[in-house]
This record gives structure tokens, sequence and C-alpha cells, in this order.
């Protein structure tokens, strides 16, 4: 063991949406890096899960005594290494039936949703049903963006300018520049080393900030204790709203994310679980808030007729001159390459998730290394790897980093002050940031 323990944590994540064969180099170049040598992982072993391996080349077994001298050999010495030398954030292909249906639109020129003749023979209309019954909603409405499903369900549930709305430290800036877009103000709730939003710390922001409105987002598909969360809002009067971008197809007590919150945001942006380049949906139960999220992606006049998923027109009539039309609206040809991967979910679910756990295994054995375990009340989908660094310096960290680059694996650190998902990152939030006492796992 050539670290010494200096006592402090350093959450990583590589991202991984590739998913060909990324989690097993992840394990692989780890492996590699933090014993000097190369584990003999073959077509035969844990590749063969995986589909067709990436050209790989031959490695030498070489232990150094530190990490510094090792990486001084490396400079030294010239020697061969495994690389990996394909981009694992290439995002999944558009299905073959997705492309044809895509082309269709595109021959016909109809790619305004509502150039649609009725409701029923919308493609967008037929994909929010898809989703919708997916994950067991009455209502669904496809959008731009996951961002601007997050903006659309504050206004939905009545945010007003300068309300303050709690949400995870640990998050992505699309995340509070939603919140800032519908001119609220992001409270940040610390995390534990799980990832997962601290329901004390909840309790705590939401007693001395007043809030009440709560974006729970599950970010790379990390749960927190739901139940509890639920308890401390409904307690106090607030309501909540699930980012479910990272969690299509993660179910709690096997309930699909986001019915703990009064609406569901979703994402197709193309790193997620549904591939349309740019694309999001908003999701919900509640009538009022149906027409709400309707009208504000951008049906005006009677065009609300051309939703197969709607309350009655009442609900239309009532809020339609007052909701302000954000013209918000998927295109047809989005929405026909998203349609088949929704019937696929669960078939890719299991591969991914298979893959998850072999690269899981291995990375749990590397000292210093370990990935958190999901609560037990989690079904999960692992379309991505996190994984905690513990006891190296920051020097060590950096050769760390170092080393992964030059084998082609790219690993991210959570707390880097360049990384988007740091909450610093997000300077526009002011002084906001500040207000946390001990970001206890991300910013150290």
């Amino acid at each position: 063991d050539p670290f010494p323990t200096l006592a402090t944590l350093k959450p990583l994540t590589a991202t991984m949406q590739g998913r060909t064969m990324c989690r097993a180099i992840l394990a692989f170049a780890v492996i590699a890096f933090m014993t000097g040598s190369v584990h003999s992982y073959t077509a035969g072993g844990v590749f063969s899960t995986l589909g067709k391996a990436p050209s790989l080349a031959s490695s030498s077994s070489c232990r150094a005594s530190s990490a510094l001298a090792s990486l001084r050999m490396v400079a030294a010495e010239p020697r061969t290494m495994t690389t990996l030398n394909k981009n694992i954030k290439t995002p999944d292909p558009i299905p073959e039936e997705g492309i044809k249906l895509a082309t269709e639109v595109m021959q016909s020129g109809k790619l305004y949703r509502y150039s649609s003749a009725d409701a029923t023979s919308c493609m967008v209309s037929r994909c929010e049903a898809a989703l919708a019954a997916y994950m067991d909603y009455k209502y669904c409405v496809a959008l731009n963006s996951c961002g601007s499903a997050i903006f659309m369900a504050l206004k939905c549930v009545g945010a007003q300018h300068n309300d303050k709305v709690l949400s995870n430290a640990f998050t992505f800036t699309a995340v509070p520049s939603a919140i800032v877009h519908a001119g609220c103000e992001p409270v940040y709730v610390e995390c534990n080393d799980q990832y997962l939003m601290d329901p004390e710390h909840l309790a705590e922001m939401a007693d001395k900030t007043g809030a009440k409105y709560c974006v729970v987002s599950h970010m790379r598909g990390k749960v927190a204790d739901m139940d509890r969360i639920k308890e401390i809002c409904d307690a106090r009067g607030i309501t909540v709203v699930e980012d479910c971008a990272h969690s299509l197809g993660v179910r709690w007590n096997g309930v699909h994310t986001g019915h703990h919150g009064v609406m569901s945001c979703v994402s197709s942006q193309s790193y997620k679980m549904l591939n349309s380049g740019e694309g999001g949906f908003l999701l919900t139960d509640d009538e009022e808030l149906a027409a709400k999220m309707i009208l504000y992606a951008g049906a005006y006049e009677k065009l609300y007729h051309k939703h197969s998923l709607r309350p009655a027109d009442e609900f239309f009539e009532k809020h339609k001159l007052e909701t302000p039309n954000y013209s918000m609206r998927m295109d047809v040809a989005r929405a026909a390459m998203i349609y088949p991967q929704i019937y696929t979910l669960d078939e890719r679910i299991e591969v991914y998730n298979r893959r998850y756990q072999t690269v899981k295994e291995d990375i749990n054995q590397i000292p210093h290394l370990r990935v958190p375990d999901q609560l037990p009340q989690v079904s999960p989908v692992y379309d991505s790897v996190q994984f905690n660094i513990r006891d190296l310096s920051e020097a060590q960290l950096e050769i760390f980093l170092e080393r992964c680059a030059v084998r082609g694996v790219p690993v991210e650190v959570f707390g880097a002050k360049t990384n988007a998902r740091y909450f610093r990152y997000c300077a526009f939030v002011g002084v906001l940031a500040e207000q946390l006492e001990v970001f206890r796992y991300l910013s150290t």
C-alpha cells in the first residue's frame, strides 16, 4: 500500500454512458494504476459479458514503491500500458425503429406537434402516453429539456419571484439554473457519503429559511430516504418536486421515483436512459397541475384538445388566460426517436445493472476505493458508476487522475471547483452557496 493515511475523502465519478465496455475498463484501469500491474481481464472473462472488447495494448507488470516514484518511472522509462481506445462518453445510438420513425416525420415536414390532425395520430402524444404508463402517471407533457420541466414545475406549483427552493448541494448546474430561471433562490441541502440528500439538514434549512418548495434531484440515480423527506416537507407545508433526470426506471419500494412529489421531471438528453439529444418530460397525477403544464408548454387557444393525456376542458378554460405560453414543446422528430426506446428500458436496465455489479466488486477490492451502496428500498438503475477515494493527499489524487487520463479513462472529481456538479460552481446563485457550514464530502 503506497498511500499514507491522510483522512481525506474524494468522491469521483467516471461518466459511463457509452455502456459497451466502460465499467470493466474503469475497474481495469484503476487496478492497473493502484497496483502497477494489470489483471488479466480477457474476452473470456469480464469482457465476454459486455460485447465487443476494445483494442487493448499489452502491459508489463510493474510495482513501484510509491505513486510518485511510479509516476517518475513512467516519464523516464517509456513502457507499454493498457489503454482504452474509445470514447466511453459516446451515447447509445438511436434504434433503427427510431431512425425510421424520425425519417418519416422529416419527410412529411410535420415536425410541429400540433400539425397532426388529432392527439391519437401525434407521435408526441404517443410518446407521452408510453412514458406515463411506464412511470405510472395520469398526465405527461413532452418538453425541450428537463431543465424546462423543473422550471415549469415550479411555475405550476405556484413558486413566486424570490421564493426560496430547497435542493441538493450535490447536483448539476442545470438544476439551480432552472430554479433561478423560475425567479427563485436555491437553498442548498447537505449530502452524505452516499451522495444522498441529508434529511436532517433538510429540516434544519427548511426551518432556517422558511422555504415552501423543494426540488429533490436523484443525482446519478441515487435516491435519498424519500419517506423521511416527504414527512419533513409535509410537516412544514413544503411542496416537493422530483428531478428524475437520472432516475428513469429507478423505484422506491416498488414505486417509480417521482411519486413522493407532486410533479416529476425526466430527461432525454443524450447521456440519459432516453436519448434524443435534448428533451424532457413533466408528469403529474394532479388535474390542475396537468392543465397548467400543458398550457405553459405552449398549447394556446384550443390546442389542448390535441393532447391525449389531459384533464377536462374546464381546467384549461380556468387557467388559459392567466398562463403564459413559454413555447417549450418537444418536436415530433425527437419524440419519434424516443418512442421505441421506452419499450426497451427494462431490458437495457438489466444489462447495465449486471455490468455495474461486476465492476463494483472489482473497485471495492482496491485499497482506498469504495462504491457506496444504495438504500435497501431502492431498485436501482446503474448507467454510471461513482466511487469514493479515501485517505489520499491532493498530490496523490492528481497522480490518480493523470494516470486514468493517460489510459483513456476520464474520471471526474465531483468536488473540483471546475466541475459543473460542484455547488460553488454556480456563482450566479450568489451568497446562498456560502450558507453551508460544511459540505462534508464534496468540497473537501
